[in-house]
C-alpha cells in the first residue's frame, strides 16, 4: 500500500515573533498610558493625538535601534567565538578532541562509537569547528540581514500597537469617551494579538490569549496610573 509522505512542521521565525512580540506589547501599552494619563488633565484630544504621536514616533526609534543593537551584538559575539574555536581546532586539537568526546558521552555514545566521528572531524575542520560551535556553545550562525530586520521588525510592530489606542483620540472630540474605547480596544488588540502568537509558536491560542491580554492590561494599568499620578 502507498504511503503518505511523513512531512514534519517545525515553526523557524521564532526571532521575528520574538520581535514583534517585543514591538507590539509596547506599542500597545506606551502610548495608551501616555493618552490615558492625558485624559483628564487635557481637555483637547487633538493635544493628546499630537502627543501620542510623538511618542510612537520616539518610542519605534529608539526600539528599533535597540534591536539594531542587540543582533548586531550577538553576530559580534558570534564572530568572535568562531574565530577562538577555528584557532583551537588548529593549536588545541586534543583539548577539542575530548570536548567532543564529553559531548557524545552525554548522549550515551561508547568510545568505539565515538571514535569514528572524532576521525571524521579531524579530516573536515570547517565541520567540526561549527559542530563546537552548535553543541559545545549553544550558538547559531545569526542571519546576515538579522540586524536590519529586527529593528524594521520591533519599528513597525510598535507604531502598528501605538496606533490602536490612539484611534479613538483621532476620531473622538470627548476625552473621557475616547479613553473607554482605547482601553477597550487596546485589550481586544492584546488578545488577538496572544492569540495569533500562540497559533505561530504552537502554545495554546486561548491561554496564550488570556496571558498576553492580562499581561499587557497590568502593564498599561501600572503606565496609566504612573502617569495619571504625574499629570
Amino acid at each position: 500500500m502507498p504511503q503518505t509522505p511523513h512531512i514534519e512542521r517545525h515553526f523557524t521565525a521564532s526571532q521575528t515573533v520574538r520581535d514583534i512580540v517585543i514591538g507590539m506589547a509596547d506599542g500597545l501599552t506606551v502610548p495608551f498610558a501616555l493618552a490615558a494619563g492625558l485624559t483628564g488633565a487635557i481637555a483637547s484630544t487633538g493635544i493628546i493625538v499630537t502627543a501620542g504621536m510623538a511618542e510612537i514616533a520616539a518610542g519605534s526609534i529608539a526600539m528599533g535601534l535597540g534591536g539594531y543593537l542587540a543582533a548586531k551584538s550577538d553576530a559580534e559575539h558570534y564572530e568572535s567565538e568562531l574565530s577562538r574555536e577555528q584557532r583551537e581546532v588548529i593549536e588545541k586539537p586534543e583539548a577539542e578532541r575530548h570536548e567532543v568526546r564529553e559531548i557524545f558521552r552525554d548522549y550515551g555514545l561508547t568510545e568505539e562509537q565515538i571514535a569514528p566521528i572524532i576521525t571524521a572531524f579531524q579530516s573536515r575542520p570547517e565541520d567540526w569547528v561549527n559542530f563546537m560551535m552548535r553543541f559545545e556553545l549553544g550558538i547559531e550562525k545569526p542571519e546576515p540581514t538579522r540586524a536590519r530586520n529586527s529593528a524594521a521588525t520591533i519599528a513597525g510592530a510598535y507604531i502598528g500597537g501605538g496606533l490602536i489606542p490612539l484611534m479613538p483620540y483621532m476620531l473622538m472630540s470627548d476625552t473621557n469617551k475616547a479613553l473607554v474605547i482605547s482601553v477597550c480596544l487596546t485589550l481586544i488588540a492584546l488578545f488577538i494579538f496572544g492569540f495569533i502568537k500562540g497559533r505561530f509558536t504552537g502554545a495554546r491560542p486561548l491561554r496564550s490569549a488570556l496571558q498576553t491580554a492580562f499581561t499587557g492590561g497590568l502593564a498599561a494599568t501600572a503606565a496609566f496610573a504612573i502617569a495619571r499620578a504625574i499629570s
